[in-house]
């Protein structure tokens, strides 16, 4: 990673912690009618959809997040991490987004819409925006939560391809704060040459001293028949990944 990434990944996260630590030092300090939050990230490796996004976790990974909002489920922010590919120009994704969250009247049926952008600083013919779907609902401690991500343009910025993932992702939280959650996914790609995958994930988390850390299982469907990775199947190999997460 050259320095000009290195400095917008650090000024990122500096101004994640610092804005975060300013809402927080006033519990009714406000911005434009909502609070500021963010968190950071280190971990092993960046897994999206079964894929390290880090060249087979070549390399760790620091994330940041810098986000708002207020008590009508309005929502927005920045994220960002650092990656590596096999294109030596790829080495870090920011994503600005914004959404709305609620629920379905007093069904207890939760709702978030969010759209979200990817943009590769020095790699733009690879941006693309995903439109999330959720909806979720709470059974006691255990919560199940249904996907639907459609991409509103071209997929990773290859023309004609579309994509879509499709995903549950259920989770459980005993009584002694460890929690255990999963995602079973199928990331459909439509366009000339293009192909889906299934994936999923299984990790347990807990709170410790203000920190989470959370250990995670990524597997796939891909292997060396897949049109599009089947030369670069090591990316998509069954690993696990441990990350330390921190809240602001």
């Amino acid at each position: 990673m050259n320095l000009g990434y290195k400095l917008l990944l650090s000024g990122l996260i500096l101004s994640a912690t610092s804005f975060a630590h300013a809402a927080n030092s006033d519990a009714n300090s406000e911005v434009l009618g909502g609070t500021i939050s963010g968190n950071l990230t280190f971990a092993s490796d960046y897994v999206f959809r079964g894929e390290s996004e880090t060249m087979d976790g070549d390399v760790p990974v620091v994330q940041g997040t810098l986000g708002w909002g207020n008590d009508d489920g309005w929502y927005g922010g920045v994220f960002a991490s650092n990656i590596k590919f096999a294109d030596p120009k790829l080495e870090i994704v920011t994503a600005p987004y914004i959404g709305k969250a609620g629920e379905f009247g007093d069904s207890g049926f939760t709702y978030d819409v969010m759209v979200f952008s990817y943009l590769y600083p020095g790699a733009s013919y690879s941006n693309y925006t995903e439109l999330w779907l959720k909806v979720g609902k709470q059974f006691g401690q255990a919560k199940v939560q249904l996907e639907v991500t459609p991409t509103i343009d071209d997929w990773f910025g290859v023309d004609g391809w579309q994509g879509v993932n499709y995903a549950i992702h259920p989770s459980y939280e005993f009584n002694n704060g460890v929690k255990v959650s999963g995602s079973v996914g199928y990331q459909d790609l439509d366009g000339e040459g293009a192909e889906g995958w299934g994936h999923w994930n299984l990790g347990v988390s807990k709170a410790y001293f203000g920190l989470n850390f959370d250990l995670r299982y990524h597997g796939s469907t891909v292997d060396e028949t897949h049109k599009v990775y089947g030369t670069q199947t090591e990316i998509f190999d069954d690993r696990f990944v441990v990350g330390i997460n921190k809240s602001f």
